[in-house]
């Protein structure tokens, strides 16, 4: 049984978002939580809220019978989301662009019973 979440328009880039990512794939769900939770930084937070989310969506299933000590994280993806575009003044009358990147962060957890 297989249960997803996915946080969409995040206000991190994908490839901040992705060092975090890294470490959770592959990992049992509980001891991948607890490791996000102990990483300083503001992607692991985003990431763990999304964790979170997956774990509860797998325990309130139809599929009654999912404990979240049996989960494992599937697959953990991140995809870059829209970008914002800013001017910030640069000398001499010019401007400079400042990208606001936003991304997606998309896990999906499983039990290993399919």
């Amino acid at each position: 049984m297989e249960a997803r979440a996915v946080s969409k328009y995040v206000r991190i880039s994908a490839f901040k978002a992705r060092q975090v990512i890294h470490l959770v794939r592959g990992k049992p769900a509980g001891e991948a939580l607890a490791m996000v939770q102990l990483i300083p930084r503001k992607a692991a937070r985003l990431v763990a809220e999304t964790l979170r989310s997956a774990i509860a969506n797998a325990e309130s299933s139809e599929k009654a019978g999912v404990n979240a000590k049996d989960l494992r994280v599937k697959e953990a993806v991140v995809g870059e989301g829209p970008t914002m575009r800013r001017f910030r003044p640069k000398a001499r009358g010019m401007a400079g662009r400042v990208r606001k990147r936003s991304s997606h962060i998309t896990i999906v957890v499983t039990d290993g019973k399919e």
